[in-house]
């Protein structure tokens, strides 16, 4: 069997795991967090009306210069910061964080933690 398709629904089980449990609702909206090799993004989300409020992406190109490489726990703790930022403007200060298919380490920790230390809360 080719090992792709085993890590994609290895993959593709674990978020989906990790979604039944978290909701987004429009007074706590999900925070969800897509990580690849070379980039970092985030969404916040509210499932109930399926819109998405705020996001930040190392592919952004206002932040861009500000992030740099996406692929290090140096842009996440960046991205955290602005994400906060960007939420706390919008009037979000609470939400559920969606880790999808990736554990909570690395530049997943370094994102949440940089994302409660500018105010929001998980």
């Amino acid at each position: 069997m080719d090992i792709r398709k085993v890590v994609d629904g290895q993959r593709e089980r674990r978020a989906f795991r990790v979604r039944k449990r978290v909701r987004g609702t429009t007074l706590r909206p999900r925070l969800s967090i897509t990580r690849s090799l070379q980039n970092f993004s985030c969404q916040v989300i509210d499932d109930s009306t399926g819109k998405t409020l705020v996001s930040a992406s190392s592919r952004d190109k206002e932040l861009r210069s500000v992030v740099g490489y996406g692929g290090n726990c140096e842009a996440a703790t960046k991205l955290g910061k602005i994400l906060a930022e960007r939420a706390i403007k919008a009037g979000i200060k609470q939400v559920a964080l969606d880790r999808g298919s990736c554990k909570y380490h690395g530049r997943v920790a370094a994102f949440a933690d940089a994302a409660r230390e500018a105010g929001l809360e998980f």
